[in-house]
């Protein structure tokens, strides 16, 4: 990540408005420096060489009090516009990852950490505030202050601009060598940090299995371990970012004492005015301030600047290509045929599947049968738009017209396919709301509906308030059957023409199986159904077998 990164500014496109605001206020501030150094030259050197009195350098004052006072009031207006500004594009960019993440698709989603993209969109976009609320702005100014104010000191003193001139860019090489330095110890940070919420949500997630096998304690240990490690590289990066504060400072500060030196000891020669002296000697801090404060809040942005890089190269990641045509046909009556479809995953050099040919005839239950990375899962996910295939092509065919499948548009298409996988979510809302789930619009006598055709009656009237039940998170009120036979019902709602089965009736026991095949038999007489089946019942309730053993991965 560069210390101004135009990516980050596309994704977070809020903050262009405050950049501009910035520059204003820079050139706003750089000015007021340099009035506001006159105005003290212009007291100090009369009361101290003329013996004037405060009343005769009456307008100086009024000049330097409504500077400071416009100085204060423009550093509050920044401060306001910067937090507003800073809050609006962690905001944008928050919801940018997350719905980028959606159009990515599960598939992209199952090879993440959770844990990780969690943490990333969370404490991670947090720590920009301190990128977009202060280094930006000054980053502004310590390009034009310097500049400014730097042909200023010209027009009074040659050797002292000739000084900064030499001695001002030695700030922004050491910046970047302390810079280059602490990249690393940032990304170790940032990975330890990673490493250890990863490490810690997998330990609560299996913390019953820990417990009966009595493990529970040396994960712990091991949750403690990986924490005392951030802890350590936590402190390695404050103990850098500390001592280039530092080094910066006594840069600055040996700079500004060889241009007083030289003043001082052209002052004592007579060859220099102290108007002139005085005026350069003010103004000369202020050349460096801008850059050191660059250096210390481009450190204390270092972290969020660490979890952009990574918020980028996830919105840098290709989801699936949507094509122009939204006139996806009534699935139940189409013909769906993959021709030598080949699939490859990001990271895998060979091909995760390769020459998958088949047809799913309409109106029909076809079951996808053969072992584990033979393509049954991926031949779902293409159905569903998750992935594109590498090779080959699908195949739509309706009223007489073929139509290649990448041609539709990705959210018409979904709209017309309905899944159902191993675990279907439920969430923490009513009976109602999980069947509504892919059909906002149905009524409670469609729901009603929807559960008596999957065998749910018993289960509405044994509920305390029907339908609108709240089943709590996850869906605890209800068993593994029974949740699928909802997500059965979800789908009859949808009326999507296709719909994807992944193994419905896996891990159940054999009433289970029985119901779940009863209501995929219901589904399938008004629809189209592609099932994964391992169970040779579900196999038997097939119109079509296809065995993906022979294809070649």
């Amino acid at each position: 990540m560069r210390p101004f990164d135009p990516r980050l500014m596309r994704y977070a496109s809020a903050t262009r408005g405050f950049i501009g605001a910035s520059i204003v206020a820079g050139i706003l501030t750089t000015a007021l420096i340099i009035v506001q150094a006159f105005a003290i030259t212009g007291i100090v050197v009369p009361v101290f060489t003329e013996g004037q009195a405060l009343e005769d350098v009456r307008a100086a004052l009024y000049v330097l009090t409504v500077v400071v006072l416009v100085r204060i009031a423009l550093a509050y207006i920044s401060e306001r516009l910067a937090f507003k500004s800073s809050a609006a594009a962690k905001s944008q960019l928050r919801l940018g990852v997350l719905e980028h993440v959606m159009r990515l698709g599960p598939v992209w989603l199952s090879r993440q950490n959770s844990a990780e993209l969690t943490q990333l969109t969370t404490r991670g976009v947090d720590g920009l505030d301190a990128y977009f609320s202060r280094y930006l702005p000054q980053l502004v100014l310590a390009v034009m202050v310097p500049l400014c104010v730097g042909l200023v000191i010209l027009t009074q003193d040659l050797l002292a601009a000739v000084i900064v001139l030499v001695t001002v860019p030695l700030i922004p090489v050491f910046m970047i060598l302390i810079g280059l330095y602490t990249q690393g110890r940032v990304d170790k940070q940032w990975s330890t940090l990673s490493r250890l919420s990863g490490h810690f949500v997998d330990v609560v997630a299996g913390m019953s299995t820990l417990k009966a096998f009595g493990r529970a304690g040396a994960q712990a240990k091991t949750v403690r371990e990986i924490g005392d490690r951030y802890q350590s590289t936590t402190m390695g990066v404050l103990r850098v970012s500390f001592l280039s504060a530092l080094v910066l400072e006594v840069l600055a500060m040996l700079s500004v004492a060889l241009v007083a030196v030289s003043i001082g000891l052209r002052l004592v020669d007579g060859t220099m005015t102290l108007q002139a002296g005085l005026l350069v000697l003010i103004l000369v801090p202020e050349v460096y301030l801008p850059l050191r404060m660059v250096g210390t809040h481009f450190h204390a942005a270092a972290e969020g600047l660490g979890a952009a890089r990574q918020m980028i190269e996830i919105l840098e990641e290709d989801p699936p290509a949507s094509g122009p045509r939204t006139d996806v046909p009534d699935l139940a009556t189409a013909t769906i045929s993959f021709s030598d479809v080949g699939v490859g995953y990001v990271g895998r050099e060979d091909s995760a599947v390769e020459g998958l040919s088949f047809a799913i005839a309409p109106g029909s239950v076809t079951a996808l049968v053969g072992p584990s990375g033979c393509g049954k899962s991926t031949a779902l996910a293409v159905l569903e738009r998750f992935i594109d295939v590498d090779a080959g092509s699908v195949w739509v065919e309706s009223n007489g017209s073929q139509v290649e499948l990448r041609e539709y548009d990705i959210d018409a298409w979904r709209r017309a396919v309905a899944w159902v996988g191993q675990d279907p979510t439920m969430v923490s809302g009513s009976l109602a709301d999980n069947v509504r789930l892919a059909n906002s619009s149905a009524s409670d006598s469609d729901v009603l509906c929807a559960l008596e055709v999957v065998g749910l009656t018993h289960l509405v009237a044994e509920l305390p308030d029907g339908i609108a039940t709240v089943l709590g998170e996850g869906g605890r009120a209800l068993s593994a059957g029974q949740a699928r036979r909802v997500a059965l019902a979800r789908a009859f709602c949808q009326q999507a023409g296709l719909v994807l089965l992944d193994e419905p009736t896996a891990a159940l026991d054999v009433e289970s199986e029985a119901l779940v095949i009863a209501a995929v038999a219901e589904l399938a007489k008004t629809r189209t159904v592609l099932v994964v089946a391992h169970r040779p019942a579900l196999v038997e309730l097939a119109d079509h077998v296809v065995d993906l053993a022979g294809v070649p991965v």
